[in-house]
Parts: C-alpha cells; structure tokens; sequence
C-alpha cells in the first residue's frame, strides 16, 4: 500500500501562486508515476500534471503550461505542484495520486481545496 498525504493549497488572487505538496510513505518503491489531478464543481475530475517517480519525465495539461511546475524529491519521497498565474478556472479540489502499475491510478491522497479569487 502507498499512502499520499497533501498541503497547501488555500485562497489566492487571481494571478497570484501556490504550492502544494503531496508526502508519499509505504510502498513507494512500487510506485511507477505520481501527479496531480484536479476536480472543479459539476466537473469530471482531470489530471493536471504528472512525473515519473524517478523524476525524469513531467507531462502537463494544455490549460497549465507555463503556469504549473511539477517536481520531486526523491530523499524525501515528496512532489510538489508550483502554480503560478492563478486563474479562476484553476479553481478545485486538487488530488495527489499515485500508479503503483502501468495502467492505473490506484493511490490518491484527501484532497486539498484551491480557491482563486478574481
């Protein structure tokens, strides 16, 4: 089992920057990528970023480039999300998730609420 424990998050302005961190324990060594998803009200829950647990490979969503930094680090077993240029639509509950395989999302952490205010 992983276990994902999120902070940060909280209220900004629109245009302004936050920093979440996710604290990954347990089986990490089992763990394959590690991201952010994303969730806003009415909305289906969308992958923001994501990279591999080496650190070697980071992938963004279109709406987040140049905005969002992902990164990791590897004594720790943390990620971090950087978000930069806060916009309204960035708005949500934003989820740390892990794969522990290729083809699943199987490990998420509680959530944490990103409000930006315009």
């Amino acid at each position: 089992q992983v276990q994902l424990v999120e902070s940060g998050g909280g209220l900004v302005q629109a245009g302004g920057s936050l920093r979440l961190s996710c604290s990954a324990s347990g089986r990490t060594f089992d763990i394959y990528d590690i991201g952010w998803f994303r969730q806003a009200p009415g909305k289906e829950r969308e992958v923001v970023a994501a990279i591999t647990w080496s650190g070697g490979s980071t992938r963004y969503a279109d709406s987040v480039k140049g905005r969002f930094i992902i990164s990791r680090n590897d004594p720790k077993n943390t990620m971090d999300l950087q978000m930069n240029s806060l916009k309204p639509e960035d708005m949500a509950v934003y989820y740390c998730a892990a794969k522990a395989s290729p083809a699943s999302w199987g490990y998420w952490g509680q959530g944490s609420q990103v409000t930006v205010s315009s």
